[in-house]
């Protein structure tokens, strides 16, 4: 099997060059996707026979909720990757997951409490789904406070990487806390699997909705990776002809 494609893909500089093209593309794409899925959510899809209008805000809530998760496993992935055979990108994209995968969860946990006041009648109960999720958030900002709190920069990198790799247990739990305890969360409305209980008016601007959040990730990703590669190599002789050109 030939390597060399992984071998390269490894290399911060390969990496930075290749990505460059892509960025104009993939952010366009993804604030398309975002204003013409907002609109058909937030507009367009018909009003909810028990909650009125209150459900949509599930075409913001939901997509950063996946993505949350979803991110949590690239943190957690890349962390290992770099443990494992040492590939200083892998800790790269670790360190630029765990910022974005925070304010997904953020604006997922305050998406929740807006929608389950109408709902619930409360802004906060401590349900096992919302308290998984706040665990998450935690997580998260864990990562991004061990980041900070090393000198050394591998240090910082090998701590973050075992600590994402145990928060992984904390993922599964999210996904199946409404199977496993009796809660106030409504189960899963969108299956890829089963028959979803969401009328297709209302899933085909939620699917929108969510691959527009994957698109915006993977380009909020990228744009971090390559700032953490500049501060990384800022005294590599490729990065300083950067700048040279840039001023």
């Amino acid at each position: 099997m030939n390597w060399q494609w992984f071998h390269r893909w490894s290399s911060p500089r390969w990496f930075y060059e290749k990505t460059g093209p892509w960025l104009p593309w993939l952010a366009s794409a993804a604030v398309l996707m975002l204003v013409i899925g907002s609109a058909w959510g937030l507009c367009f899809a018909p009003i909810h026979s028990q909650q009125g209008n209150s459900y949509r805000i599930i075409y913001i809530h939901v997509p950063a909720s996946f993505l949350a998760l979803a991110g949590y496993y690239v943190m957690a992935i890349s962390g290992a990757i770099g443990l494992i055979w040492r590939i200083k990108l892998s800790f790269m994209v670790m360190k630029a997951a765990a910022p974005v995968g925070a304010v997904l969860t953020f604006i997922s946990l305050v998406t929740g409490a807006i929608w389950g006041k109408p709902t619930w009648g409360a802004w906060w109960v401590w349900d096992a789904r919302i308290t998984s999720m706040l665990v998450l958030f935690f997580l998260y900002l864990g990562m991004i406070a061990l980041q900070k709190a090393y000198e050394n920069q591998e240090s910082a990198d090998k701590t973050s990487a075992i600590l994402a790799l145990v928060g992984m247990i904390n993922v599964p739990i999210i996904y199946k806390s409404v199977d496993w305890w009796f809660t106030l969360h409504q189960p899963a409305t969108l299956k890829l699997t089963g028959n979803s209980s969401i009328h297709p008016s209302m899933a085909y601007p939620l699917i929108w909705m969510i691959v527009s959040f994957y698109l915006t990730y993977a380009w909020l990703l990228l744009e971090r990776v390559r700032l953490e590669i500049l501060q990384r190599e800022k005294r590599t002789r490729w990065v300083q002809e950067l700048v040279n050109l840039a001023t």
